[in-house]
């Protein structure tokens, strides 16, 4: 370890209060920055000035940094139904991966603007996989806006929202249902005969194994005056159907078709 006499170490300090910066200052002491930067906190620490955090750490559940509430109420959607919050060992803060088909690059490009509206000065990323793409971003306070996350997959454990969760979902339930139906649902075309003539009519469909996923579909939808039925797969009832003309018009206005 390297040691440097008081004489360089006040340098240093009386350069960083005049406003010069680390990189600078390391330079010309021939000081490694790290130890530059580590002086300079202890420094401000010492004379009770406020240490500034950088705004792409701030969280909005801990510090209160302002969140677009129908881009997350959208996120949300899109979570429940191909998300989940990663930890690998290698990478020291986790990432939210949303995992979107390539069949629909409209959706794909809604989900990152959602990611970037939620995590403004956090970068975003894509990765490709077979016939998808992982949308990303890095941020450590992910578990306090994600709480929902767990080990194991969503539909082995409880899904409950927490108050000012469902307080977002319940301001702004269109984005919710389309983060969902974005997702887990789709928009079909179903058709029947009746005396002999073929009818065609949309539907709406959203598809979870999810128990309690299900639930928070359904209420919202109920909220917003959406009817709705449960289609059983086999002894399964894991699909939400929406049939009714007036309620398939009304997702129609607010959620529409994949695209």
């Amino acid at each position: 370890m390297e040691f440097h006499s008081l004489e360089v170490r006040q340098t240093a300090l009386s350069l960083l209060r005049g406003g010069a910066r680390n990189a600078d200052v390391a330079r010309k002491l021939d000081v490694p920055l790290g130890t530059i930067g580590y002086w300079k906190h202890v420094d401000r620490v010492k004379r009770g000035v406020p240490v500034e955090i950088r705004a792409s750490l701030l969280c909005p559940r801990c510090d209160g940094r302002d969140l677009d509430r129908a881009a997350y109420a959208y996120l949300l959607g899109l979570y429940l139904g191909d998300g989940h919050v990663s930890h690998y060992v290698k990478h020291r803060t986790p990432s939210l991966v949303i995992t979107l088909d390539d069949c629909w690059p409209g959706i794909q490009g809604e989900a990152e603007a959602a990611l970037r509206a939620v995590f403004p000065y956090n970068a975003t990323c894509r990765v490709r996989q077979s016939g998808a793409h992982n949308i990303k971003v890095y941020f450590k306070h992910l578990p306090c806006l994600f709480p929902q996350h767990g080990p194991g997959r969503k539909h082995d454990r409880r899904i409950v929202l927490e108050s000012w969760q469902q307080e977002i979902v319940d301001a702004e339930p269109w984005a919710f249902i389309r983060g969902l139906i974005h997702s887990d649902g789709c928009r079909i075309t179903n058709w029947t005969v009746r005396n002999g003539k073929r009818y065609e009519y949309p539907r709406y469909f959203f598809t979870n194994k999810s128990d309690d996923i299900r639930k928070l579909c359904t209420d919202t939808l109920t909220k917003v005056g959406v009817r709705w039925t449960v289609l059983a797969r086999g002894a399964d009832p894991y699909n939400v159907s929406v049939a009714r003309k007036a309620c398939v018009a009304l997702m129609d206005l607010h959620v529409g078709a994949k695209y």
